[in-house]
């Protein structure tokens, strides 16, 4: 196969939606593989909102899972002509932080807490998904720092944070297929140029 996507994600863990993302680019080139950053793959339910967000920041973080992720992707790169890394939520975030490492392109969804990481210049062609609506800060403002940076594309979407999610109370059937083709023409560019164009 040619293209290996690796997906990270939300704070529930590889829930359903996960796995339907999976499903989604998977094709005759492209191997896709779920990433539990959960050491016993625990999933959440929506209604534990709270506790899965307190069990990622306390167990998990923004740190400790970057360097297995790492290890993942450059043994990736020695088997597969392109690597890519999806994130949603906070595997937007750490997908964010993977974006300098020597990978082919990185697609982030909804990651809020990217705006604590300005500081990294994405090294490949990336993506940014963004809602039109962040409870916890402003979001325009994020995606005007974002589109100041070379080799970021956004792309923002009406809806709330989770919008891409059809199980989620935020969820935006308009935009799910909107930011669904987006993602699609991303993957398909042959280069980044083709992305901005």
């Amino acid at each position: 196969m040619r293209r290996k996507i690796f997906i990270l994600h939300e704070i529930y863990g590889v829930n359903d939606f996960i796995k339907k993302q999976a499903r989604t680019y998977s094709d005759a080139n492209t191997s896709v593989e779920c990433i539990s950053l959960y050491q016993n793959a625990e999933v959440f339910t929506y209604n534990q909102e709270k506790e899965a967000y307190d069990y990622y920041i306390q167990e998990i973080g923004f740190d400790k899972p970057l360097q297995k992720l790492t290890t993942l992707l450059m043994e990736a790169k020695n088997h597969y002509q392109e690597v890519v890394v999806m994130g949603f939520s906070v595997g937007a975030t750490l997908a964010w932080r993977l974006s300098t490492y020597p990978i082919d392109r990185i697609i982030c969804l909804y990651g809020s807490r990217i705006r604590q990481y300005m500081d990294i210049h994405p090294t490949c062609p990336t993506l940014v998904i963004l809602p039109n609506n962040e409870k916890s800060f402003d979001v325009n403002e994020l995606k005007h720092g974002l589109e100041k940076l070379p080799n970021v594309q956004v792309s923002q979407f009406s809806g709330n944070h989770g919008f891409m999610d059809d199980n989620n109370l935020n969820y935006c059937q308009q935009s799910y297929q909107q930011a669904q083709s987006e993602i699609l023409r991303f993957l398909r560019s042959k280069s980044f140029r083709e992305d901005l164009e």
